[in-house]
């Protein structure tokens, strides 16, 4: 039999077909690569006026979860609407769906290489804040760890979804602002939850993003409780949930005339 038969050889040779896709896209590779790795520095000024000591945190620990959060909303998130808007527009999706391709397999195939940059630009990031912030190793990594990869599977679906309602390529900057904004804002990234009032923070943290921010930042610092912890950890599993849900029932394959 052959491998490509397989569900892994689909999904592989897929994927390697995006990875020169999107090294031929020079939009997508700004979006998806530079802006992430951009944007932390110009927080840094601001957080430098921030009292974050009061509030339990450092520069490091507030600069590396909006960094990685900075890394799924534009990296992840925004660069897969244009993606997956894209090729529903130019017909591969309808085209790969008369095949074997299951239709999970051409999402999780067309994401891939996205899913795959975004791991990458958050393990550098990660790197980076070690030596340029002094950021000291993580006390629960697998808090951290849990985070980002329920981040990107979240991203993933919730651009899926976003997709759906997205007309063309170009409309794809538009359909993803709201929840670029929202997240930014009220989720964490910008500024932390910690030094938010805690009616406003509570809310905050059933925010799609919120969880994902509190498990990668309670990873490094190591102040999150047992229930907290898994309090995010529950949020982000339902909003995964949620999103994964929509996209089977609502995700358009046909182009939007």
């Amino acid at each position: 039999m052959s491998t490509l038969t397989t569900p892994a050889g689909r999904l592989g040779a897929l994927a390697r077909a995006e990875f020169t896709l999107l090294g031929r896209s020079k939009a997508t590779l700004v979006t998806a690569v530079l802006v992430p790795l951009a944007l932390p520095f110009s927080l840094r000024s601001v957080v430098d006026d921030m009292d974050v000591e009061e509030a339990g945190l450092s520069v490091g620990t507030v600069l590396l979860p909006a960094a990685i959060g900075f890394a799924l909303l534009f990296g992840v998130y925004s660069a897969l609407v244009a993606v997956f808007t894209a090729r529903r527009e130019e017909l591969v999706l309808k085209r790969l769906r008369t095949g074997e391709l299951r239709d999970v397999e051409i999402l999780c195939g067309t994401a891939l290489p996205i899913g795959a940059t975004g791991l990458v630009q958050s393990l550098v990031l990660v790197a980076g804040s070690t030596v340029l912030l002094d950021l000291p190793a993580p006390h629960a990594p697998h808090l951290a760890a849990l985070g980002l990869l329920l981040g990107l599977v979240m991203c993933t679906a919730l651009a899926a979804l976003t997709a759906a309602v997205t007309r063309t390529v170009e409309s794809a900057q538009v359909t993803s602002l709201p929840f670029v904004l929202i997240s930014m804002a009220l989720s964490g990234v910008t500024v932390p939850l910690e030094m938010l009032h805690d009616r406003l923070a509570s809310v905050c943290e059933l925010l799609p993003l919120s969880p994902v921010i509190t498990l990668v930042r309670g990873g490094w610092t190591g102040t999150l409780s047992t229930y907290e912890a898994l309090g995010a950890l529950g949020t982000a599993l339902a909003w995964t949930v949620l999103a994964v849900f929509a996209v089977g029932r609502w995700f358009r394959w046909e182009p939007r005339r």
